[in-house]
């Protein structure tokens, strides 16, 4: 199985730096004049809601997490509590959200790029940063786990760095006049603003993935996760009082943390936000390769896809075709695609996804077939199916004729993909 094929090199601050790393990715860069614009000073609060209803789902993956040691995160424990069926449909839904993501991500990287390399977002040159960014990232995994999370290690630090010196040097120079909390913004465009917003708190989810290369993982996930959120949630927050206390355009901006720097730093302050988008984005998308690879090993382990997706190289002990195959299909769509459209796709389809987790609990909780979960939430049932509701809230937010179809479509064509396999005995 996995946890015997794979190396266990990932330690408590791996796997922390592993959960911030793959939350904080481009959305806080872009989303606090979003929600901003729609309403107001009152964004506050929904980065409040955003972190508890975040939290909650943290603290029921924690329980789950710890009952298990091997390498699928979301995909094992669905497959585990509901069957193959669910399982493989929950692991296609998250390797294509995964993938998708690195698209968009790659994108918007080389466009920040385009503020120290002109021409970088066009034409030959944006191909070549393109293929030179996928090579190194591809290398670097296929290389071994402990280089991969060293890499991360590194760039979360590099991620933090500006944000924690953006909210800090930021508050000597609020405005108290900026924050204003008049009229009590509709029902409507409040909880438009968290379901936009739960797409700067979400990815934590791709850290449990690892499982398989975690040492002590009952101990050491809950601890990751827990943490992890904890600090995501006070560099957020900061961030928000930040723009919203020097950038008096926060509404209308389209990079408003390089403005709001520009404001109190100068020019100086533009340019060093830029890096921190850089270096965030390649980050996240360095994490994004681990979650993806490892879910197609995971479900080739127990039987789901073609067991060549379980090879794992006899030198660097990584899953090597997996890595291969996902990298190629990044590689082609992301030099096909854009940065527009993906956070749509990337929040329904992760709702769904903890959704399942969160119902695993009280399944798990009934089964005498399972281990004991050496973690254990306080009112750990009512916290799950709390967590559900709160998911098929944000769900009822989402324009599915505009957003929710290509969501829908990849349902589809996973339980297709999962019917003809099964119906022509491809797998075990």
């Amino acid at each position: 199985m996995s946890e015997e094929k794979l190396i266990r090199g990932l330690g408590r601050w791996d796997f922390t730096a592993l959960v911030v790393n793959g939350i904080i990715g481009a959305g806080i860069f872009g989303l606090p004049s979003k929600v901003y614009a729609q309403i107001g000073s009152y964004s506050l609060l929904a980065f409040v809601l955003c972190a508890v209803i975040i939290g909650l789902i943290v603290l029921v993956y924690a329980e789950v997490a710890s009952r298990f040691s091997a390498t699928g995160g979301s995909y094992l424990y669905a497959r585990k509590a509901f069957g193959p069926a669910v399982g493989f449909e929950v692991g296609w839904l998250y390797w294509i959200v995964r993938v998708a993501t690195f698209a968009a991500n790659c994108n918007l990287m080389v466009i920040y790029l385009g503020f120290f390399i002109p021409g970088a977002n066009e034409g030959w040159m944006r191909i070549a940063i393109i293929c030179l960014v996928v090579l190194i990232i591809t290398a670097v995994n296929l290389w071994g786990i402990r280089e991969s999370a060293a890499m991360t290690n590194i760039f979360t630090v590099g991620k933090l760095l500006p944000l924690f010196i953006f909210a800090i040097v930021g508050m000597f120079f609020l405005q108290p006049g900026n924050f204003t909390f008049g009229a009590v913004p509709q029902y409507s465009a409040f909880s438009s603003a968290v379901l936009l917003l739960i797409y700067a708190f979400v990815g934590f989810e791709g850290a449990v993935v690892l499982t398989g290369e975690t040492k002590k993982p009952e101990k050491i996930i809950p601890f990751g996760l827990i943490l992890g959120l904890g600090i995501v949630t006070l560099v957020y927050i900061a961030v928000q009082i930040v723009s919203i206390g020097t950038l008096p355009g926060l509404a209308t901006s389209e990079r408003p943390l390089a403005d709001a720097a520009t404001a109190f730093l100068g020019p100086f302050g533009a340019a060093f936000i830029t890096i921190g988008v850089v270096v965030s984005v390649y980050g996240n998308i360095n994490g994004v390769i681990l979650n993806a690879t490892r879910t197609l090993f995971a479900m080739s382990e127990q039987g789901d896809l073609p067991a060549v997706f379980g090879k794992i190289h006899p030198k660097f002990k990584t899953p090597y075709v997996a890595i291969i195959a996902t990298t190629a299909v990044i590689l082609i769509l992301t030099i096909q695609s854009s940065f527009l459209g993906a956070v749509a796709l990337a929040t329904i389809t992760r709702l769904i996804v903890y959704a399942a987790a969160c119902l695993s609990l009280p399944v798990f909780r009934q089964r005498k077939d399972m281990p004991s979960a050496p973690f254990s939430i306080p009112f750990g049932i009512v916290s799950a199916l709390l967590s559900v509701v709160l998911i098929v809230w944000l769900l009822t937010n989402v324009d599915f004729a505009k957003e929710g179809f290509s969501s829908l479509a990849a349902v589809v064509l996973g339980l297709i993909i999962f019917g003809c396999y099964r119906l022509f005995g491809r797998f075990k």
